[in-house]
């Protein structure tokens, strides 16, 4: 649990669980942020749905907040998404090429067919069809529009049934279980220009919490 200030060049990873608010302020009695971080003034650099899992950058630094969130710095986010059916070759070529929204042409993705990766349960699990098959697919873009996977996948004939984020630029969530956090000093290179020149201190990963 952290409770104490974060230097600037450093950020929070958080699993975002399964029906979690990316925000601290109380809505409809849903589960927030606050449940699992208590550091103060940390915002999140980006959102992920309510009904979305896995990583969630945090940083007090706004001009850092807005570097991380600024699509024309392009930082990749990687997704696994288990989708209902056998997904096909030609899916997985659309996507990569990218496929038509209504909010127009997403462009080209990386995506292709995994394993069931070896993840945590999902509480409540997803909702299993009598001889429907399901699979999973790994898919990175480069954008970040409104439920973007979800609607990428629904577009070329596969509805997602679970949707978890791998991993934002140089950060993954790794071993991370859901409501785990640790906290990472952010490359030199990610850093706004008026950030790289001050001294940092604690370099590295270190501390890691988890709300109980």
């Amino acid at each position: 649990m952290y409770t104490s200030p974060l230097p600037s060049n450093q950020i929070i990873l958080l699993n975002k669980p399964y029906q979690v608010l990316s925000q601290y302020s109380e809505h409809e009695g849903k589960i927030t942020l606050a449940r699992y971080i208590k550091h103060p003034n940390i915002y999140p650099a980006g959102r992920l749905d309510y009904d979305s899992e896995g990583l969630l950058l945090l940083t007090g630094n706004g001009p850092l907040q807005h570097r991380l969130t600024d699509p024309k710095h392009k930082l990749a986010k990687t997704y696994w998404a288990q989708v209902e059916g056998e997904v096909s070759e030609q899916a997985l070529q659309d996507l990569s090429k990218g496929v038509e929204l209504k909010d127009g042409m997403t462009r080209p993705a990386k995506a292709r067919r995994i394993e069931p990766p070896p993840i945590w349960e999902r509480n409540p699990p997803i909702r299993f069809r009598a001889n429907i098959p399901t699979s999973w697919v790994e898919l990175t873009i480069h954008e970040g529009r409104n439920r973007q996977v979800r609607r990428m996948t629904a577009a070329v004939g596969y509805p997602t049934l679970r949707l978890i984020r791998q991993s934002i630029g140089p950060w993954s969530l790794d071993s991370l279980q859901p409501g785990e956090s640790r906290i990472e000093t952010v490359p030199a290179a990610l850093l706004p220009k008026q950030e790289k020149n001050k001294p940092r201190t604690q370099r590295g990963r270190h501390q890691r919490s988890r709300a109980r």
